[in-house]
């Protein structure tokens, strides 16, 4: 999301020219972030679901469908995403419109 982020500084910085709020700047990169996140939970955890069977063996004292170890993987993940997108998206925000539109 930083890289991503970096790569759109000129486009928020204009966006900001034109009047765009920071507030909105971040709401942008996170939703933006945020789809990625929800796309790579549902296919994880179809995924796992799928998988379960296979590693059955491996798991001790839990079931295969355990939906509270489910639930609480998905919440840490979905916990460290956000973080991983709020960071970068906040920076952008506080980005110096003109600043930005020299940069190129």
């Amino acid at each position: 999301m930083t890289y991503s982020t970096n790569r759109r500084t000129h486009e928020i910085g204009i966006r900001r020219a034109l009047g765009l709020q920071p507030d909105h700047a971040v709401q942008m990169v996170l939703r933006q972030g945020m789809r990625l996140v929800a796309a790579g939970i549902i296919a994880g955890l179809a995924s796992a679901l799928g998988l379960t069977r296979l590693l059955a063996n491996f798991l001790y004292g839990v079931s295969t469908t355990d939906a509270g170890t489910f639930l609480e993987a998905t919440l840490t993940l979905a916990a460290v995403a956000f973080v991983a997108c709020y960071l970068p998206a906040r920076g952008a925000a506080r980005v110096d419109p003109i600043v930005a539109l020299r940069c190129e």
